[in-house]
């Protein structure tokens, strides 16, 4: 079984907010492999391909407390740590930019944070969506609860499917060969509307 786990906030009010990058990746593998998320017996909602061993899940805990449903996931469907693939917003990458790694720190992020304590582990991939456009000012902690501006919100719908894309990857062609194709890429606006 492998673990595609989406990080963000609960609720309406953050649904639009960058932060939220990793639920709108899990959203859209979900509508690909055309399955629901529901509710999960702790703190998280999923969705499950049993056909192609998948879980895709989305924490309900709030961001800095991910690493608690993390564990109940990985716990409920007995993962390995490296079947754990954790999609997270990342404040230091461009928007337009993929990077997908087969560990690492938290990168100042407090989701991340909450996992690798929760887990006392850091040996499990994870893919990094770029948030910072030209409009990123400190402190990041407001920054990224705020939606993309209207100028950004075309780059960044496409980013969502080219993550998507990246994960559709991972399973067909293995970590090394994704991390390969899409860590190399960075899109811009010139780019999609040229």
């Amino acid at each position: 079984m492998v673990a595609f786990v989406g990080l963000g906030n609960i609720g309406d009010e953050y649904s639009s907010t960058k932060h939220n990058a990793g639920f709108w990746v899990v959203n859209e593998l979900a509508n690909r492999m055309n399955i629901a998320f529901k509710p999960g017996k702790g703190d998280y909602v999923y969705a499950e391909d049993r056909n192609k061993n998948i879980i895709l899940a989305k924490p309900t805990t709030g961001m800095n407390r991910s690493g608690l449903a993390v564990q109940q996931v990985l716990d409920k469907w007995s993962i390995d740590i490296e079947d754990l693939y954790l999609i997270v917003d990342d404040v230091d990458l461009n928007l337009g930019t993929i990077r997908i790694r087969p560990s690492g720190g938290d990168g100042c992020h407090r989701g991340m944070e909450s996992v690798i304590y929760q887990l006392n582990e850091n040996k499990f991939p994870r893919i990094r969506f770029g948030i910072k456009a030209d409009d990123h000012k400190r402190p990041a902690e407001k920054y990224v609860l705020k939606p993309f501006r209207k100028q950004d919100q075309q780059l960044a719908e496409e980013m969502v499917h080219r993550t998507a894309d990246a994960i559709f990857s991972i399973l067909n062609n293995g970590l090394s060969r994704a991390m390969s194709e899409f860590n190399r890429i960075e899109k811009t606006e010139e780019i999609i509307n040229g």
